[in-house]
C-alpha cells in the first residue's frame, strides 16, 4: 500500500509555462508566442477530465464536496480531509488521477495527496468547501524537482490536543532543484570553446551549433554548463517550452509509455518542444530499443528546427554500444570537449567560491589548495567544505601551513592508484579488444600499436618495473617494454595521427584521454 500522504505518478521534470496545455486544445509546436492558459483554466480542465475519466457518479461522491483540488507548479495537490479517505481514493484512483493531471499539467505532472484539517472541520459543522479555481501555490524559482517524501507526521496539521513547547520547528524542505548559472562558470583554456558555445546557442537556438555536444571527464561542469543554458534560455525566451532532464529519466518515461501503451502521447510531448536539453547521454549506450526512440525524437525537432544540447562523458565516437546513426546525428553539430582544468583556472574557481562562501584563505592557502587538487572541481569543492568546518570552530583567516595540516589527509585519499588490470581495461575498450588479443603474440600493427601504448601508459602511471610490465601483457621481457616507451615518445614529438573508428586522433590527444580516463575511473 502506498503512503498516505503522497503518490508519485511520474518522476519530475520540468517546469515551463508553455507547457501547461489543456487536451486537444494544444497550439502548434512551432507557434513559440502561442497562448498560455491561466491557473482558472488548468483547474476547470482538471476537474472536467477528471469527471469524464472517472464517471460523473464517482466524481460527485468521492471528489465533488470531499476534496479540493490545487495546483502547484507542474503538481496536482489533492487535499482530503483524513487519512483514511487519502488511502481510499489513492487506492482506487491513483491511475485516472495520474493520466488527468500528466494530460493537464504535461509530462513532469505528479500528484500529491495531503490532509487538511480544515477540511476535516467543514465536514463535522456541515459546510461546503470553497472551491477558488484560481487557487494555486507560488512557483519556486528552477523547474527540475526531487520527490521529497513526507511522513503522515509531517504533512498532517494538527487539529487538537497539546503541543510541545519545546520543540524546535523544522525547517521547510525545499523540492525544487538549484540549477546552475552561466555567470557562475569558471572559464579557462580547459573549457573556453564549451562555454563560448554554450552562450552562442542561448543567443540563437536552433540556428547553428545544433546539437551541442559537450564531453568530459566527471566533475568538470558539463551539467553545470547544460543547467546554465536551460536558465539563459528560461529567461531569454519565457514563452518557449523547454526541457531539462537526464537521459535515465527519458529512459524511464520511455518504459512508463510502452507499459501504459501510451508511446502517441509521449512522442507528441517530447517532440513538441522548442529545446531539448538531455544529461548524460552515454546511459543509453546498449540500450537499443530507447536509442531509436531517441533518435527519432532528435529527427523530428531538427526537422522543426529545433535546438538539442546533450552531455556525456565520451566523445560519441567513443559510445561503443550506440548506433552510428545516433552517433552521427551528436557530430554533426558542435563536439566540445571539456579537460581538467589547469592551475590558474582551478586558482580562478577557488576564489570564485571564496565570495560565496564564510571562509577566509591567505594567497598561499589558495595556492595549495589548486595544486593539491586537480582532478575535477568537485576535489575543490570537499577541499573548501574542510576548510570551512574547520574555520567555523576557529573564524581566523587559514594560511598555508594550516591549511596543510588539515588537508593533508584529504589529499592522501584524493591520489588515484592506477593498477596494470585498469590500463588493460580503457586500451581494450577505446581499441575495441579484448585483453587475450592485447596479450597475445600477434605482431600486426592493430594489435602492436594498442599494446605499445599501454606498456608506456603502465610505466608512466604505476609503480610497475620494466620486467612486470612486460610479463603482464603477454609475458615479454624487459626489453621490449623500453622499445615500446621509446616508440611512444617518438610518436608524441612527430604527433603521430592515429585512425579509430573512422576519426583521427593525434598521438598526443590520444594519449590525453586514455590519462584522463585511467585518472578519473
Amino acid at each position: 500500500m502506498l503512503p498516505t500522504d503522497l503518490v508519485m505518478v511520474a518522476p519530475p521534470l520540468f517546469h515551463d509555462n508553455t507547457a501547461t496545455r489543456i487536451g486537444a486544445g494544444v497550439a502548434p509546436a512551432a507557434d513559440r508566442t502561442e497562448f498560455e492558459p491561466q491557473p482558472t483554466q488548468q483547474h476547470a480542465a482538471l476537474e472536467s477530465l477528471l469527471r469524464t475519466t472517472i464517471g460523473t457518479q464517482s466524481y460527485q461522491l468521492w471528489f465533488r464536496d470531499r476534496t479540493e483540488l490545487t495546483i502547484r507548479n507542474d503538481e496536482l495537490v489533492v487535499r482530503v480531509a483524513s487519512p483514511f479517505l487519502s488511502t481510499w481514493l489513492q487506492r482506487q484512483f491513483r491511475e485516472p488521477i495520474g493520466v488527468v493531471a500528466a494530460s493537464v499539467l504535461g509530462p513532469a505532472a505528479r500528484v500529491c495527496f495531503e490532509i487538511d484539517g480544515e477540511l476535516a472541520i467543514a465536514a463535522t459543522n456541515g459546510i461546503a468547501l470553497r472551491r477558488d479555481a484560481t487557487a494555486t501555490v507560488p512557483l519556486p524559482t528552477t523547474s527540475l524537482t526531487r520527490t521529497v517524501a513526507a511522513t503522515p507526521r509531517e504533512s498532517e496539521p494538527r487539529t487538537g490536543g497539546s503541543t510541545r513547547s519545546d520543540a524546535a520547528p523544522r525547517p521547510a524542505a525545499s523540492s525544487s532543484r538549484r540549477f546552475a548559472k552561466l555567470d557562475d562558470f569558471v572559464s579557462g583554456p580547459c573549457n573556453q570553446l564549451a562555454i563560448t558555445a554554450a552562450r552562442q546557442v542561448c543567443e540563437a537556438p536552433g540556428e547553428r551549433l545544433n546539437p551541442l555536444y559537450l564531453f568530459g571527464g566527471v566533475g568538470l561542469g558539463k551539467t553545470h554548463l547544460l543547467e546554465g543554458v536551460y536558465c539563459e534560455l528560461r529567461r531569454r525566451f519565457p514563452g518557449w517550452n523547454i526541457l531539462f532532464l537526464t537521459s535515465e529519466q527519458f529512459a524511464n518515461y520511455f518504459t512508463q509509455a510502452l507499459r501504459t501503451q501510451s508511446l502517441p502521447s509521449f512522442r507528441q510531448r517530447f517532440r513538441s518542444v522548442d529545446v531539448l536539453l538531455v544529461d548524460d547521454v552515454d546511459f543509453f549506450d546498449g540500450k537499443r530499443v530507447i536509442q531509436e526512440e531517441f533518435l527519432h525524437t532528435i529527427k523530428t525537432l531538427e526537422s522543426l528546427g529545433k535546438q538539442l544540447a546533450v552531455t556525456a562523458d565520451r566523445h560519441p565516437r567513443l559510445l561503443s554500444q550506440v548506433s552510428e546513426e545516433l552517433s552521427t546525428r551528436f557530430v554533426s553539430g558542435l563536439v566540445c570537449r571539456m579537460e581538467v582544468p589547469d592551475l590558474d583556472t582551478r586558482t580562478q574557481m577557488i576564489q570564485h567560491k571564496l565570495t560565496q562562501r564564510k571562509l577566509e584563505l591567505t594567497p598561499d592557502a589558495v595556492a595549495l589548495v589548486a595544486q593539491w587538487f586537480r582532478n575535477n572541481v568537485r576535489e575543490l569543492e570537499g577541499a573548501l567544505n574542510c576548510l570551512e568546518a574547520h574555520f567555523s570552530m576557529n573564524p581566523q583567516r587559514m594560511n598555508g601551513a594550516v591549511a596543510r595540516q588539515i588537508l593533508a589527509d584529504l589529499q592522501r585519499d584524493c591520489v588515484r592508484i592506477v593498477r596494470l588490470a585498469d590500463v588493460e581495461r580503457v586500451i581494450c575498450d577505446l581499441f575495441r579488444m579484448i585483453p587475450d588479443e592485447l596479450r597475445s603474440s600477434s605482431r600486426a600493427r592493430n594489435v602492436v600499436q594498442p599494446r605499445m601504448l599501454a606498456m608506456f601508459l603502465a610505466r608512466k602511471l604505476t609503480q610497475a618495473a620494466y620486467s612486470e610490465i612486460g610479463a603482464f601483457f603477454g609475458g615479454r621481457n624487459h626489453s621490449t617494454v623500453i622499445s615500446a616507451e621509446r616508440q611512444v615518445r617518438e610518436w608524441l614529438t612527430d604527433n603521430t595521427p592515429f585512425t579509430i573508428a573512422t576519426r583521427e586522433w593525434s598521438a598526443g590527444e590520444l594519449l590525453q584521454t586514455l590519462e584522463q580516463q585511467l585518472l578519473a575511473s
